[in-house]
């Protein structure tokens, strides 16, 4: 009887840490996973800072491509608004989608492509677009492993006990898959 007692014992203190410890790798994933975006979001930050620059330089010599222009401002001021990661994931598509119809506008313009200024913010806005790229890859990856510990068992247990939910991977905007296309 007494080894059984403490046998209980033992099973329940084990029980009992694999609970804390499975708790405590929950909430350090998911502090990952919140890290992480923000390191999407200082990427997207440092290309809004950019593009105005970028826009500037190219404004005088295209007055006739409005429309790009005012599709980037309504694309910023929409991610500026957006309160959850998967809207400022939707607004940051439709700065791409018209970063992109101004990046093919100066293609065609040999005058703009030959400036320095917009040569170097080309290049600025091609380096961030690669490093968004990475810190979208690593967010996937974090929230990734999070997820897996949400829903592998044993420790889905816990983190169904303790309100631990699945988060959504960073997921490209619909028709992000088609080149834009810039019409004279």
């Amino acid at each position: 009887m007494k080894r059984t007692t403490i046998g209980i014992i033992i099973v329940a203190v084990l029980i009992v840490l694999y609970g804390f410890a499975t708790y405590n790798s929950l909430v350090t994933l998911n502090v990952n996973a919140d890290t992480q975006w923000k390191q999407v979001e200082t990427q997207y930050q440092r290309r809004f800072d950019l593009i105005p620059n970028l826009v500037e330089s190219v404004k005088g010599v295209m007055k006739q491509e409005q429309t790009v222009f005012t599709a980037l401002a309504e694309a910023r001021t929409h991610y500026a608004g957006a309160a959850t990661p998967d809207a400022k994931a939707r607004a940051a598509g439709e700065v791409e989608s018209a970063l992109g119809r101004l990046l093919v506008i100066t293609e065609n313009y040999p005058q703009l492509k030959s400036s320095d200024t917009v040569q170097t913010l080309m290049s600025q806005i091609e380096g961030t677009e690669n490093r968004i790229s990475v810190e979208r890859s690593r967010f996937n990856q974090t929230v990734q492993a999070y997820n897996l510990k949400v829903m592998r068992i044993p420790s889905s247990i816990i983190a169904s006990i303790f309100g631990f939910k699945t988060r959504a991977y960073f997921e490209a905007a619909k028709g992000a898959e088609n080149a834009p296309q810039v019409k004279f």
